[in-house]
């Protein structure tokens, strides 16, 4: 029986979940046996839920991934940069392979140390990076090579879906969720990474890249996160048959790919709007496939640390596979901006002065930018005599939409800051 040895650096909740697997791993399906070599992490005393002092400590985590007894060095610290980075770089020079759950690394140097791995003939995977245990980055480089595809969508922050979700069913703010959510460890105790999607981002730019044979430019990806959303949008967009999610997206656009991460509003029968709590989802579309959706826990030591060992174990059979998917041969995409003049119907909500002709400006204002009207629905004046107003367009670009929103903001009897969302056209 193969054995394959393991330097794993890094021993946080993911961490530890590795070496738990790999301690019982007579209750798993894998083609050899699992050992470990040596391990790494920043305290060495830290008391942690598994056994690791039987294991051969390095304080370097690039010594670690030179050292002769590993064969597999697994990437579990963290950051695009610094000891994660170098550490990467050292064992693929070193002829390893690679598992890593580190999103930031790959989505910021992905590009560069596929190349490296390519050049070493070893191999760089990294299925925990994106959604966990949903295995999603395995399906789109090599279950769906034979599919042409278009579009990549998905709900890929379980943080970000548990607080849009819990504050429409409890009607609880903003910041009263997000305590519960750091409270049920479901966000970190600084949770900007996750609220303001750059998390997402990182997920949707590696998901964008593989999917269309695409350069990984993480510059030109769009990021706005859930951090300004507030109970009354999402009760106003439920009222209009929406659910607001954080939505990450990759599709085609010309020669280019456009890869964004924002709040979207869906309608309530899309398959993505009907994703709640704390779970990923990621829907491909294609040809001749049609669509496809895919649904799991994407966080956590469990589902990560499983999505690790799915990886190490395809490593008893390297075969050196092109990190995300390209041979040499395929013609390669770029990652570009959207254009000015892409259409979709908005989701608008403005806040106005409870005053005569306060509703004809509004209207005028968006007349004035090209928008047209589809629904309306005007809330009664709060205490401060302000009165919610939430609209459907019918479709128009983003330039319109962006010249819209200046409009709308400069009105004397507007209150506070609009809110704009691209409202997802339905699926059925």
């Amino acid at each position: 029986m193969k054995t394959l040895k393991l330097g794993i650096a890094g021993l946080g909740h993911v961490g530890c979940g590795l070496v738990d697997l790999v301690q019982r791993q007579e209750n798993l399906r894998l083609p050899g046996q699992v050992e470990i070599s040596g391990v790494t992490a920043r305290n060495r005393s830290r008391n942690r839920p598994v056994e690791t002092d039987s294991y051969r400590w390095f304080d370097d985590a690039a010594k670690l991934a030179a050292d002769e007894s590993v064969d597999v060095f697994v990437e579990l610290i963290g950051g695009s940069d610094g000891p994660a980075k170098v550490a990467v770089e050292t064992a693929i020079k070193s002829g390893k392979s690679v598992v890593t759950a580190n999103k930031a690394l790959i989505a910021m140097h992905g590009q560069a140390l596929a190349e490296l791995a390519r050049e070493h003939g070893v191999d760089l995977l990294f299925e925990a990076a994106v959604a966990g245990g949903v295995p999603i980055v395995r399906v789109l480089r090599d279950s769906l090579a034979g599919v042409e595809i278009n579009r990549v969508t998905g709900i890929l922050n379980g943080t970000c879906n548990f607080l849009l979700s819990e504050m429409l069913d409890t009607g609880k703010s903003y910041e009263t969720v997000l305590a519960e959510a750091q409270r049920l460890g479901y966000a970190e105790a600084d949770p900007t990474l996750d609220v303001s999607g750059m998390d997402a981002a990182h997920k949707a730019a590696i998901l964008a890249a593989i999917a269309f044979s695409a350069d990984l430019d993480f510059s030109k990806v769009s990021v706005s996160g859930v951090d300004g959303v507030e109970l009354l949008d999402l009760d106003l967009a439920d009222r209009l048959g929406l659910r607001i999610k954080l939505i990450a997206e990759g599709k085609i656009a010309g020669d280019g790919v456009v890869c964004r991460v924002e709040p979207f509003a869906l309608p309530k029968n899309h398959p993505l709007a009907r994703i709640n709590g704390s779970l990923n989802t990621v829907r491909v579309e294609g040809e001749p496939l049609g669509a496809v959706t895919l649904t799991g826990p994407g966080a956590g030591p469990g589902p990560t640390a499983s999505a690790v060992m799915g990886d190490v174990a395809k490593l008893f059979n390297p075969i050196a596979r092109p990190a995300f998917g390209h041979a040499e041969h395929h013609a390669r995409r770029k990652f570009v901006v959207a254009e000015a003049d892409e259409t979709a119907a908005y989701f608008v909500r403005v806040k106005l002065m409870d005053k005569a002709g306060s509703l004809a400006e509004l209207t005028e204002a968006l007349a004035d930018a090209g928008v047209s009207i589809d629904k309306l629905l005007q809330d009664s004046a709060d205490e401060d005599g302000a009165a919610p107003i939430a609209i459907v367009t019918h479709l128009c670009s983003r330039k319109e939409i962006s010249n819209a929103r200046e409009r709308l903001q400069s009105l004397a009897s507007n209150v506070g800051t609009p809110q704009i969302m691209a409202i997802e056209a339905s699926s059925e």
